[in-house]
């Protein structure tokens, strides 16, 4: 069984975004990790580059399949989460505390297109 969060929002495409103020950290869930294997490469946007919702901004690579990281809000990489360039694999061990991006939000009201735990869990059927 997977680890949900409460308090996250998901998106349909497996990516997550736990909310600080005004800023989102974006990953991708425990179930997509799960489904991809060992993950091997991150590719990530840069500091500054925008993002926008329902676009891709990266993609993770394992030794099974590649998946484009779609980004669940709008907003500015504010941070990248450098650790994964040399260790992948900390997405393996825990997808929610290694994020992938930090960005500011452009527009909160975004977040109400995503789903809660609850309706994350249903669409996984767990």
């Amino acid at each position: 069984m997977s680890k949900i969060i409460d308090g996250l929002y998901y998106s349909e495409s497996h990516e997550y975004v736990k909310v600080e103020g005004d800023f989102g950290f974006i990953g991708i869930t425990d179930f997509a990790q799960h489904e991809l294997g060992n993950v091997v490469y991150v590719d990530m946007p840069e500091v500054d580059d925008e993002v926008t919702a329902g676009e891709e901004f990266g993609a993770v690579e394992s030794v099974k399949a590649a998946s484009d990281l779609m980004s669940p809000v709008s907003g500015t990489v504010v941070e990248v989460n450098e650790a994964l360039e040399d260790e992948p694999g900390l997405i393996n061990k825990d997808a929610f505390e290694n994020w992938i991006i930090k960005v500011e939000l452009s527009d909160k009201s975004e977040l109400d297109n995503l789903m809660d735990a609850a309706a994350y869990k249903e669409m996984i059927g767990e």
